[in-house]
């Protein structure tokens, strides 16, 4: 396998993993968005709470998405460490997600019903990009077994390819 067709295999597992973790996510921020709006809607849980409790059952459905589905085929062999990991990120991407909403909505008193749900929204799409990559990196890791072959893989392709095609007989 050459370099570049190297890169290029890479390179689509990336964009599937990015489409994975795309279609997970959004029926997360459906699962987010609805809950935030229901519980605004039909409590008297001031905006934030109400948005802390949409983003816990979020992470939840998300966490149940990304092991069985985006990341089914990475270890699985540290349970434990996974769900801890998962967790912290998920709390750090908590913050940041409703930190947004809680500047916009106490620090400058946006607080009708479609500056919250804008600020939420936003505030979920920075969290997002934390959070693509500290599950990836961190949290849903690759094999180290499947990256060994395929650089094994890659490194036997390019000696194939370099070695000459006629031989002028035996070496002494």
């Amino acid at each position: 396998m050459s370099e570049r067709s190297a890169l290029r295999v890479r390179l689509d597992q990336l964009v599937r993993e990015i489409a994975k973790f795309g279609l997970v996510g959004g029926f997360g921020l459906l699962v987010n968005m609805a809950v935030f709006n229901l519980v605004r809607h039909t409590t008297e849980i001031p905006v934030v709470r109400a948005s802390l409790i949409a983003t816990v059952v979020a992470i939840a459905c998300n966490y149940v998405g990304f092991r069985y589905f985006t990341y089914r085929d990475r270890d699985k062999s540290g349970r434990t460490r996974e769900l801890t990991l998962f967790l912290l990120f998920s709390v750090v991407g908590l913050v940041i997600e409703n930190g947004v909403l809680y500047a916009a909505t106490y620090g400058f008193g946006w607080d009708t019903p479609l500056q919250s749900n804008f600020f939420k929204f936003f505030g979920i799409g920075v969290a997002t990009l934390f959070r693509f990559w500290s599950y990836r990196t961190w949290v849903f890791r690759a094999l180290p077994a499947r990256e060994a072959v395929q650089t094994a893989e890659a490194i036997l392709e390019q000696r194939r390819h370099k070695r000459p095609t006629a031989s002028a007989g035996p070496r002494r």
